[in-house]
C-alpha cells in the first residue's frame, strides 16, 4: 500500500547515528539478465544490478520509489517524439511502493484539461500511488495559480488543504514542499513537522534547487528550508526545475562540502526538452543532460542509493550508498 499523505506527524523526536558515506559499485550480472519490451521501451531486467541477485540478502525495511520532474509536454504516445510516456513505461516496470513527481508535472499553463489530455495518458496510470509538489508551471494556470493541479491531483495533493505536506514510509519520513512560495506559514509548519517526526531517516522534495549546474542555476529561495532540514538531520532532498539529472556530494545551505550535510538529487529529466549545463556547481559529483528517465530510489531502515534508469533501459548512473544520521 502506497503511503498516506499527512498535514503533520504527531510522533516525537529520536535521536539519530552519524552518518557515513560508501560508494556503491554496481556490479553487471550477464548470466540471467534479460530483456522485455514496456510500453515500448526496451528494458533490461533488474537481473543486471547486483543487488537483485537471488543470493542478495533482503535489507531491513527496504521499499523503492521513482522520483522524476519536468514531466509531461503536450504530447501522447501517438507521437515517437513524445518522452513522457517512455518515462511512465519505466514507472510500470520497476513498481515503486510510490511515486514522487518534483514539479512542472503539466506544460506549459497546467491547467485541468491539459492534466487530463497529457499527463494522465502517461503518468496518470499511478495516480493513485503519486506524491507530487508544484512547480513554476503549476502557477502559470489560467484558472488561477495551482488550479489545475489541485483539481487533478485533489486531496493527496492538498490533504489539510495546504499545498505541502508530509508521509511516512518504513523508517522513513518524506516531506513535499511548494516551493512556490516558501511563506512563513510554511516554514511554521515545517519546523512543527519536524519536531514531531520520530522516524530515523527524512527526505525531502520540492520543485526549485538550492544547486544546479543547469540553466536556472542555484536559486536561494529554500536556502532557510536547507538549514531547517540540516539542524534536524536530514538525509536528502530531491528537486526538478532544470531539465537535466545531477548529484551532488553532501554540503551545507552555502554550499560548502560537509559530512553532516545533505546530498542533493536534481531529477528534471521526467520528459520536458533538455537543458544544457551551464556553470558546474561545487560539490557536483554527476551530470546528465539529453537523457530522459526516471530515478529509482532504494530504501531501507537504515540508508538509501539510487540509479538513473534512462528510456533506453540502460542504467546512466549509480549512487552512493548512504548511511541514516
Amino acid at each position: 500500500m502506497p503511503p498516506t499523505p499527512r498535514a503533520m506527524n504527531s510522533r516525537t523526536s529520536e535521536t539519530r547515528n552519524s552518518r557515513t558515506g560508501k560508494a556503491r559499485w554496481g556490479i553487471p550480472i550477464a548470466t540471467g539478465a534479460s530483456l522485455a519490451l514496456v510500453g515500448g521501451v526496451l528494458l533490461w531486467s533488474p537481473a543486471e544490478e547486483a543487488d537483485a541477485s537471488p543470493a542478495a540478502a533482503p535489507r531491513a525495511g527496504a521499499f523503492t520509489a521513482v522520483a522524476a520532474g519536468d514531466i509531461a509536454e503536450q504530447c501522447t504516445a501517438s507521437s515517437g517524439s513524445c518522452k513522457h510516456p517512455k518515462t511512465a513505461a519505466l514507472v510500470k516496470q520497476i513498481n515503486p511502493s510510490f511515486v514522487m513527481t518534483m514539479g512542472d508535472n503539466q506544460y506549459d499553463d497546467a491547467r485541468l484539461k491539459d492534466f487530463k489530455n497529457y499527463y494522465d495518458k502517461s503518468w496518470g496510470a499511478f495516480k493513485s500511488k503519486t506524491r507530487p509538489v508544484p512547480g513554476n508551471h503549476e502557477t502559470y494556470d489560467p484558472a488561477g495559480a495551482l488550479a489545475g493541479y489541485k483539481s487533478y491531483f485533489g486531496s493527496v495533493a492538498y490533504p489539510d488543504g495546504k499545498s505541502y505536506y508530509s508521509f511516512d514510509q518504513g523508517n522513513w519520513h518524506f516531506i513535499a514542499l511548494d516551493s512556490n512560495s516558501f511563506d512563513d506559514e510554511q516554514i511554521d509548519w515545517l519546523k512543527d513537522d519536524l519536531a514531531a517526526n520520530s522516524k530515523k531517516c527524512v527526505a525531502a522534495y520540492w520543485h526549485h534547487p538550492l544547486f544546479s549546474s543547469g540553466g536556472h542555476g542555484n536559486d536561494p529561495v529554500s536556502r532557510p528550508v536547507w538549514k531547517l532540514l540540516q539542524k534536524n538531520k536530514a538525509e536528502l532532498v530531491m528537486n526538478g526545475h532544470d531539465h537535466h539529472y545531477e548529484r551532488f556530494a553532501p554540503q551545507n545551505a552555502d554550499g560548502k562540502a560537509d559530512p553532516d550535510g545533505i546530498v542533493e538529487l536534481l531529477g528534471g529529466m521526467g520528459g520536458a526538452n533538455p537543458y544544457d549545463i551551464e556553470e558546474v556547481q561545487p560539490n557536483s559529483q554527476k551530470r546528465i543532460t539529453k537523457a530522459f528517465g526516471v530515478v529509482k530510489l532504494n530504501f531501507t531502515d537504515s540508508g538509501f542509493s539510487w540509479n538513473l534508469v534512462a528510456t533506453d533501459g540502460s542504467t546512466k548512473d549509480t549512487s552512493p550508498s548512504y548511511s541514516c544520521r
